[in-house]
């Protein structure tokens, strides 16, 4: 195996495996923030699973840039591909962990707020997609890397 072949699959594997353990941490701390809440507002149970949920989209824009970019590691690429696939598991790896991180900070307080009585799934929602627009950039820069290799 080469030294690009072998750059290219460790840039993939970071994108694949940062970007799922960034949704992982992120579902769980909404998960936590849920279960917490659920003692006040037990009614509020869908709420708080919508709210839940949306840190996972960084693992699946994860996956997403692995089909994006497995096309492209083939044994005849050259080490500038292989670097650059590095690059963009890097790049989407760091991205994912930020914005899952930081949407599910949004989301537990939302989480949070709802279950002490407060309307403000809309709004938690609106200010949630803030954080993931960080991560739909990061896969966007993947994909135009993609469109070069």
């Amino acid at each position: 195996m080469t030294t690009a072949v072998i750059l290219a699959y460790v840039g993939v594997a970071l994108m694949v495996g940062l970007a799922g353990l960034a949704s992982a941490v992120g579902t769980s701390i909404c998960g936590m923030a849920a279960v917490g809440a659920m003692k006040q507002a037990p009614g509020k149970f869908g709420q708080f699973m919508t709210l839940s949920v949306l840190p996972s989209t960084q693992g699946l824009y994860g996956f997403a840039g692995y089909f994006l970019l497995s096309g492209s590691i083939v044994p005849e690429m050259s080490v500038f591909a292989g670097a650059a696939i590095f690059g963009c598991g890097l790049l989407m790896g760091a991205v994912s962990i930020a914005s899952a991180y930081m949407q599910s900070q949004v989301c537990a307080n939302g989480i949070a707020a709802i279950g002490q009585g407060h309307d403000v799934m809309g709004k938690t929602m609106i200010l949630a997609a803030f954080p993931e627009l960080y991560a739909i950039l990061g896969l966007a820069t993947v994909f135009l890397v993609s469109t070069v290799l």
